[in-house]
């Protein structure tokens, strides 16, 4: 499974993969707005960081002014990966690049049906939002886990990216259902890495260490 980052704050890409590797970055308008940055400046400094794919939104909502500022978009930086709303213009935009190769995230996905338009449509990832739908109580890991076996089926090449991860359960249970990509944010992916139990058991090697100099 891989991990991307949903982030636009450069510093904290910075800090993550000084803790381990990442396999992408997602970031959204309101992200970057909150950087304070534009995204012609910003997505090419993420992208020259990370050397991996970055989802970068369009926010057109009319198909011609959609796929202009997508190939905008995709010129930004040959790792750029275009994030579409799943709509029916989205669906037709992701179409025209698919043409021209360029890679798509259809983005907003909440159900299994939506995400196999999506991938009919030749998105490259589809994006399901689990927390969004836990929100009001739906099971989000119920649809990535439909979708999972609907691309199976179908012999799918679009990736199932599991997106608005809200805590670790959320990743758990996407690594056992054999998701393709989560994405969470700078706090989750940390915690994952954090355990009560390995602090205990640290401070006791320490404190064991510091007898042994002592003798």
């Amino acid at each position: 499974m891989k991990f991307f980052i949903d982030t636009a704050n450069f510093s904290e890409i910075k800090k993550i993969i000084d803790v381990f590797p990442i396999d992408g970055v997602t970031t959204n308008p309101t992200l970057i707005s909150q950087t304070g940055e534009s995204i012609q400046s910003l997505i090419p400094k993420i992208c020259e960081l990370v050397q991996k794919p970055v989802s970068a939104e369009v926010i057109e909502t009319e198909k011609d002014k959609m796929y202009q500022e997508a190939l905008q978009l995709s010129k930004l930086h040959k790792n750029v990966v275009v994030k579409l709303p799943l709509t029916k213009d989205g669906l037709a935009v992701c179409r025209l690049l698919k043409e021209k190769e360029i890679p798509t995230n259809v983005t907003l996905c909440f159900s299994p049906l939506q995400a196999l338009r999506a991938a009919q449509s030749g998105a490259t990832m589809v994006s399901i939002f689990v927390g969004r739908l836990d929100d009001i109580d739906q099971s989000g890991m119920q649809v990535v886990a439909d979708t999972l076996e609907i691309f199976s089926n179908y012999s799918l090449k679009t990736e199932v990216l599991v997106a608005s991860i809200r805590h670790q359960k959320h990743i758990l249970d996407s690594a056992l259902l054999g998701t393709d990509i989560v994405t969470a944010p700078y706090k989750v992916l940390n915690q994952i890495i954090q355990h009560p139990l390995t602090d205990i058991g640290l401070k006791k090697f320490l404190e064991s260490a510091q007898a042994l100099q002592k003798k």
